[in-house]
């Protein structure tokens, strides 16, 4: 199968919790309840969007030669109140730690990654208000 195409399998475990295996034969749990034993199919899209855009952001920010030493995303979603709940908006803060972080590249990151290369914020922004920020930390004295 090409990138371009993708599949996968959703199978019903019990109860609400469900298998879902990519295509590329990689697993992950989810459940409908709320709370459940995993992550919600919602819960789901939005780790999608931070995986991806961190991903990006990680790329950019490698290939300009920064010291990074972790990068992480936290979201931030708002849903509609009735039914379907969609996501209405989604916020994105990345935190980035390392030595002499450029903070014009980190801004670069993260408007590339948003703008351009992140596929799940693009598709989901056809819908979801989704606004981005970031945060440069210095490492502690342990890492």
């Amino acid at each position: 199968m090409s990138a371009n195409n993708m599949s996968a399998k959703i199978a019903w475990v019990d109860d609400m919790t469900f298998v879902a295996t990519s295509g590329s034969g990689h697993q992950v749990v989810m459940d409908g309840n709320s709370p459940g034993n995993a992550p919600s199919p919602m819960e789901m899209v939005l780790m999608s969007a931070g995986s991806c855009a961190s991903v990006d952001v990680v790329s950019i920010l490698k290939k300009a030669k920064q010291n990074l030493l972790r990068c992480y995303c936290e979201l931030s979603g708002t849903r509609a109140e009735s039914v379907p709940k969609v996501f209405t908006d989604i916020h994105l803060e990345f935190v980035v730690v390392g030595n002499d972080i450029n903070e014009k590249h980190v801004d670069r990151a993260v408007k590339l990654s948003a703008d351009k290369y992140c596929s799940v914020a693009k598709m989901l922004e056809v819908s979801v208000k989704m606004t981005h920020s970031y945060r440069i930390e210095s490492p502690q004295q342990d890492d």
